[in-house]
């Protein structure tokens, strides 16, 4: 059986990791190269960098940022924001990342995927949806979550795994940051519908939101997470625990690499 990841994710703003609700009413939470530096201490399995006001700034990611963690982090790093073309893919690979998150540029121009797909690998570029309910269906948002685009997501989702997204970010815009359990009505859409893994994003609130997802929703590789981590309310280490007694298959950390943050 596969190994299901535990992902955190870091929303950048100025500089700064911020977290907030239903993507509104950030707040600050730390220095992100700090941060990154201590979960991949410990054991997360990958990271996810998410420079979120760039593409709604109409401006270009961070890179200095990236480079920096680059140097200190040896785990995988997936990285989004403002990413429009085939050389801001690029220059964010060029900076250390491993892979490239598109959300926005790939709304405006659905091809990019294409010619990522084509240059670097479907396994380098990651789809980052945002997706929220309108009237019953599945919305795609862009711009941070601002504007609805008025596509329904999961067909979206569908068309730009054909065109060569290998890996899939399911953000849910009506859970982010409630901690009352993932959107397991969405991930099951997404998942159904495409043969790519599917990471989600947004809503988890304790460890046992982690056994629901990943009992109850197979197929969903991954999950996503920030506030419950950010904030020390759930530990990794606790979480891998917990999952290899439920039977769920998990990368095992060393206890000597528990670390506090802060």
């Amino acid at each position: 059986m596969i190994t299901k990841r535990i992902i955190p994710c870091l929303d950048v703003r100025d500089g700064r990791v911020v977290k907030g609700v239903n993507f509104l009413n950030t707040r600050d939470v730390a220095s992100p190269v700090e941060l990154a530096e201590y979960y991949s201490s410990a054991g997360a399995d990958e990271l996810v960098f998410y420079d979120i006001t760039a593409s709604a700034e109409g401006r270009s990611l961070f890179t200095d940022i990236l480079t920096e963690t680059a140097k200190k982090v040896f785990i995988p790093m997936t990285v989004g924001g403002a990413i429009n073309s085939v050389s801001d893919f690029d220059r964010v690979l060029k900076c250390g990342a491993d892979k490239v998150s598109v959300n926005s540029g790939a709304i405006r121009d659905p091809s990019v995927i294409d010619e990522a797909a084509k240059r670097y690998g479907s396994q380098c570029v990651v789809l980052s949806a945002d997706v929220k309910r309108v009237d019953g269906t599945f919305h795609v948002f862009s711009k941070g979550g601002r504007i609805d685009t008025g596509m329904e997501a999961i067909g979206w989702i569908r068309s730009c795994v054909d065109r060569g997204a290998g890996e899939i970010v399911v953000n849910s815009i009506d859970t982010d940051g409630v901690k009352k359990g993932f959107d397991l009505e969405l991930l099951e859409a997404v998942s159904e519908a495409v043969p790519v893994p599917v990471i989600a994003s947004g809503g988890a609130g304790s460890i046992g939101d982690f056994i629901t997802l990943f009992k109850t929703r197979p197929k969903v590789d991954a999950g996503l997470v920030a506030s419950i981590f950010h904030y020390g309310e759930v530990r990794i280490e606790d979480l891998k625990e917990v999952m290899a007694r439920e039977g769920i298959p998990t990368r095992r950390i060393r206890r000597d690499q528990d670390a506090g943050y802060c």
